[in-house]
């Protein structure tokens, strides 16, 4: 967490991309494509957009990108053996994990883990697992890609993402058969969320750095004022300014001008994002060859996107915190697999001479994801011991927030 409270953490974000999907959605649908849309389906439009916009980072793991990217290399690392022998020097697994099945966690993404937190991680009397117990809609919308990872691994397509784990998969067709949406393409309302999320991330990224004071609304300007694309929106927000010099301290101007600005780019990507879905709503419905995200084009979306690349995420403090992070969910999934390997998770019982540490480790697993492991024993290919030791793993090790992530890393880094 940031210890300044001004700025965005993932729950303020979420609130937000809920908010701006929900405005979004009713906008199009009560004026744009469907202005007949009842007031009765407008509202069940407006509850999933408003669900899905709270749930889509979900199944992030601590440090987000970053976060996701140590964890696939904390599999990278391991390759030549954690998919098909008992350990690094032992015999050969009875049921490795099929070669399809291993991006989930060599690209381990958040995206697909949010699919399996929804419907998976909280269970009823009766000890089925029923997730949030969502309608098969906000299932189907929260699905971000619509291949499963095997399914991308098959056609080998570099740089395709992923929507879900084969975990999930009879959840996941269960959700597209409901709603019709079939297996190649997204839900209508998925292109909404994601829109919600461009602009949540790219406009707010750049006013957390300007309350953090690494940079001033005049560099914002120069950055978006080069070229003349956004003339009109940056003379407008010029006049603004202007006005606000001659009424206010400099001190407090700042802060009125960093408000300007959110306010002026929201306004204009949410607009951009209308036209765009509104411009493409056959090919997004009849699911045509239209995949590229509603702000593709966006010029304005492109520009803050560079502000954040060049002067957010190469600042050192961004960059400490990275690598702070990617160290503890590499030493915390290094613990906690050494936890796991050494209990049996079919028989209840611990084994091949597990220690101390070991103990103690394997006791803070989440009951819920460990329950999730032993009742998946009898479900085919995601029953095999090795899948569900891994799954485990990525389940609370990406189940963390920064601080609980960074605090039980230095803990369990003190065991002698």
């Amino acid at each position: 967490m940031d210890e300044n409270d001004g700025v965005i953490n993932r729950l303020t974000h979420s609130h937000e991309v809920s908010t701006l999907a929900k405005s979004i959605g009713t906008q199009i649908y009560r004026d744009s494509v469907q202005p007949t849309t009842s007031p009765e389906d407008l509202a069940k439009i407006q509850s999933i957009l408003s669900t899905i916009g709270l749930a889509h980072d979900l199944g992030n793991p601590p440090f987000g990108h970053q976060g996701e990217a140590a964890i696939s290399e904390w599999f990278l690392e391991r390759k030549d053996w954690i998919f098909e022998k008992e350990d690094e020097q032992g015999k050969d697994l009875t049921h490795p994990i099929p070669e399809e099945v291993r991006p989930e966690f060599l690209a381990f993404d958040g995206n697909p883990q949010t699919i399996r937190l929804l419907s998976k991680f909280k269970t009823s009397t009766d000890g089925d697992e029923h997730g949030l117990d969502l309608t098969a809609a906000a299932i189907a919308a929260a699905i971000k890609y619509a291949p499963s990872a095997s399914e991308v691994a098959e056609a080998n397509v570099k740089g395709e993402k992923y929507g879900y784990f084969c975990s999930e998969q009879k959840i996941v067709e269960w959700a597209r058969k409901q709603t019709g949406t079939g297996t190649d393409r997204r839900h209508q309302l998925t292109w909404i969320m994601e829109a919600a999320d461009d602009i949540a991330y790219s406009v707010l990224d750049v006013e957390d750095s300007m309350k953090k004071r690494l940079f001033s609304p005049n560099d914002v300007m120069a950055i978006i004022s080069a070229g003349s694309d956004l003339s009109t929106l940056v003379q407008d927000i010029k006049k603004k300014f202007s006005a606000v010099d001659k009424l206010e301290s400099p001190e407090v101007a700042l802060d009125i001008k960093i408000d300007v600005l959110r306010n002026a780019f929201i306004d204009v990507l949410v607009n951009e994002a209308k036209a765009a879905f509104v411009d493409n709503f056959k090919p997004i419905t009849d699911g045509e060859a239209h995949k590229n995200p509603l702000l593709d084009d966006s010029i304005l979306c492109k520009k803050l996107k560079i502000i954040s690349r060049t002067q957010v995420f190469g600042h050192p403090a961004v960059l400490k915190r990275e690598a702070l992070g990617a160290e503890a969910l590499k030493g915390l999934m290094t613990s906690f697999w050494n936890a796991i390997h050494a209990h049996d998770l079919d028989n209840h019982k611990e084994s091949k001479g597990v220690g101390a540490k070991n103990k103690y480790v394997f006791s803070l697993l989440s009951r819920n994801y460990l329950a999730s492991a032993v009742r998946s024993e009898s479900q085919s290919q995601q029953g095999t011991i090795r899948y569900r030791e891994l799954r485990l793993l990525t389940d609370m090790v990406s189940g963390m927030t920064d601080t609980f992530a960074i605090r039980l890393w230095k803990e369990l880094k003190n065991f002698i």
